[in-house]
């Protein structure tokens, strides 16, 4: 629980309000992405589990990536759009940290599920012979059960707790559109060198550590490529890995930019705009790179188009 000397009960998101005049514009932009982000993610989970030809460890993976998208961007995305529709700006101590520690769970989620598919990726193209039996079925559930008990115990929890202990003695305003952890601790009046090292650690751990792995398979897998003599074979090895390659590119591109920014007061206004990267963008294109880049998906998704689409007409009828 928190110290006897916390006061604030509820903080103050300021959000985008030195746009003030553009609040209704930015809603609608952000409807538009909450809505696109998350039909069209839900539509990869949907494929994936109805075209049986897309049941393998890569499309389970996938779809279980654009279900932890989907999830990420409802924790967010809503209480923004609230936010500028009503101008309600506060939210309270214990909403705040509910949705810090659900976005830090998504992330390590997200970066782990990224490991195990660069390691699928690794196995399917270093090593076919052996892949029908190191990618079997108990593996890649136990990889992607791995993942969310990853991002939802241990670090995550005890982090949010370390948090819940600091002393927040005013001002309450965070200078965000969302609780993210650096407008948090910035707050706090409490001595927060254990908080930041915690900090710290949990992302070697779980997002840095998991990117080495990521980047490890990935050297493996170009050099495994450049060595297939010929070139028709070399661009098909290549087309089965460049999808997820172009995903990691995104995700980790946009996370690097934010969190390589120096937290400086100067720096803290570009850092939070510079955020709308990582928390918009990556779950937004992950589902068109994978539809508009790969045929298997785009033929699972034709596929159940022919198989629904009639069905419904039926119903109407």
């Amino acid at each position: 629980m928190l110290g006897n000397q916390t006061q604030i009960t509820e903080f103050i998101l300021l959000g985008f309000g030195a746009i003030h005049k553009l609040q209704m514009l930015l809603f609608l932009m952000f409807l538009i992405i909450y809505i696109v982000t998350v039909t069209a993610n839900i539509l990869i989970v949907l494929i994936v589990v109805f075209e049986p030809h897309l049941h393998t460890p890569m499309y389970f993976f996938l779809g279980t990536l654009s279900f932890v998208e989907s999830c990420y961007t409802s924790n967010l995305l809503p209480r923004i759009l609230s936010a500028l529709l009503t101008g309600d700006r506060t939210i309270s101590f214990r909403s705040c940290f509910t949705q810090w520690y659900l976005c830090a769970c998504f992330i390590v989620t997200e970066c782990c599920l990224l490991c195990a598919m660069s390691y699928d990726r690794y196995l399917a193209i270093c090593k076919p012979l052996h892949y029908p039996t190191m990618m079997n079925t108990q593996t890649f559930i136990q990889l992607a059960a791995a993942s969310w008990f990853n991002g939802f115990t241990v670090f995550s929890i005890l982090l949010t707790v370390m948090l819940k202990q600091l002393n927040f003695c005013g001002p309450n305003v965070i200078d965000h559109y969302f609780c993210d952890y650096s407008p948090i601790v910035n707050l706090s009046c409490s001595d927060k060198t254990l908080v930041e090292i915690m900090g710290l650690t949990v992302a070697a751990i779980f997002v840095f550590f998991p990117f080495l792995l990521t980047l490890t398979s990935y050297v493996y897998i170009v050099v495994a490529i450049l060595k297939i003599p010929s070139t028709t074979g070399r661009q098909k090895a290549f087309s089965t890995c460049s999808s997820h390659l172009l995903v990691v590119s995104i995700y980790y591109g946009t996370l690097v930019t934010v969190y390589m920014l120096p937290n400086t007061e100067a720096m803290r206004e570009i850092q939070k705009y510079f955020s709308l990267l990582y928390t918009t963008l990556p779950p937004l294109a992950n589902p068109f790179v994978y539809c508009l880049r790969n045929k298997d998906v785009k033929n699972g998704l034709g596929n159940c188009l022919h198989r629904f689409l009639p069905y419904s007409r039926t119903l109407k009828t």
